[in-house]
């Protein structure tokens, strides 16, 4: 369910719901306001897909989380 595969497309894993939430984090937010800009992508799904996606983009070190705002770190 974390990678794409030969049953799971990549709109399912949370691979791509991190790649929407990615897309939609051109600059530093409160998690409320990335939720509302992509609550309606049918590939997100539920709060909770929200936040596994979150969580795992934290984990591999692309988002931070600082004083309140996710922030896209430096490549």
């Amino acid at each position: 369910m974390i990678l794409p595969s030969k049953h799971i497309s990549e709109e399912q894993a949370l691979l791509g719901v991190g790649a929407v939430l990615l897309r939609n984090l051109e600059q530093p937010q409160t998690v409320t306001s990335l939720w509302d800009r992509v609550r309606d992508v049918r590939y997100v799904g539920t709060y909770g897909r929200f936040v596994l996606a979150l969580d795992l983009l934290h984990i591999i070190g692309v988002i931070n989380f600082f004083q309140g705002m996710l922030r896209r770190e430096a490549p």
